[in-house]
């Protein structure tokens, strides 16, 4: 199925991975949160994890 799809990603030098893998996982979290219909916006336990002063 879908959850067994694998996902290549190019092998750039180790120190660089971090950096260069962030937005494109993050894309990737996102655009799947929203086809889950999930509401990205206003994740739901926000307010227990952040307080604003």
């Amino acid at each position: 199925g879908p959850a067994g799809t694998a996902l290549p990603l190019p092998v750039p030098l180790s120190m660089l991975s971090p950096v260069l893998f962030t937005l494109p996982l993050q894309l990737l979290a996102y655009h799947v949160a929203v086809l889950k219909g999930t509401d990205v916006d206003r994740p739901r336990n926000l307010a227990k994890s952040v307080t604003v002063e």
